[in-house]
């Protein structure tokens, strides 16, 4: 099956469980906006404490969400009776982080048994018009059991 197909109901409740006992997440107000195989989109609407001292979305929210949308993009690749932690990611802030919200897209481009690299985009939404302000790659290991 091709990464972005359609995924069973089974998967996409691992996934919605899993997202919903991240407490950073919550914290920041993060929500789940597509789940597909090896495509995941969280979204992060815009809120003056989630800023630098710029007013633009600190780089600690832009990484988290496009850490945990990567995470989970490979999360739905493994299988029943394992979890994912991140080993590794890099993240290059190319445009300011601004706009009514943020969407950070994490897609896998190389699956693996136990190692798995995936893309990380954010893109800041303003109303109709979308910036790519983050881009980056990350390696995620597979963990045998449920975390």
């Amino acid at each position: 099956m091709p990464i972005g197909s359609e995924l069973d109901e089974a998967v996409l409740r691992r996934v919605r469980d899993s997202f919903d006992r991240q407490g950073l997440m919550a914290h920041l107000g993060a929500s789940v906006s597509e789940i597909r195989r090896g495509l995941v989109t969280l979204t992060l609407p815009f809120r003056p404490e989630l800023t630098q001292q710029h007013g633009y979305f600190h780089a600690g929210g832009t990484s988290a969400i496009a850490d945990s949308a990567g995470g989970y993009a490979g999360f739905t690749l493994f299988p029943d009776e394992s979890s994912v932690l991140t080993v590794e990611f890099k993240l290059n802030l190319i445009n300011p982080a601004r706009g009514d919200r943020l969407e950070a897209t994490g897609r896998v481009i190389k699956p693996g048994r136990t190692l798995t690299i995936c893309q990380l985009d954010v893109w800041a939404v303003h109303g109709e018009v979308r910036s790519h302000c983050a881009t980056g790659l990350q390696t995620l290991m597979r963990v045998a059991g449920t975390v």
